[in-house]
């Protein structure tokens, strides 16, 4: 499965995929086959980082 490239369309993408489908950042990176830490650089980039307790990223 593809996600977006953009930075911002990521944040959108992974924000609604965790909030309605996945219980943590590591299920959705297992799920789409790719590496957390390349979602979370990708978003550091545009200073938006993981917050586990709220499951998103803020």
């Amino acid at each position: 499965m593809n996600i977006p490239k953009d930075p911002v369309m990521l944040l959108s993408f992974v924000n609604t995929q965790l909030r309605d489908n996945y219980p943590s950042l590591g299920e959705f990176a297992k799920a789409y086959m790719v590496e957390e830490n390349e979602i979370k650089d990708k978003l550091a980039a545009i200073n938006y980082t993981y917050d586990p307790a709220q499951n998103k990223f803020v």
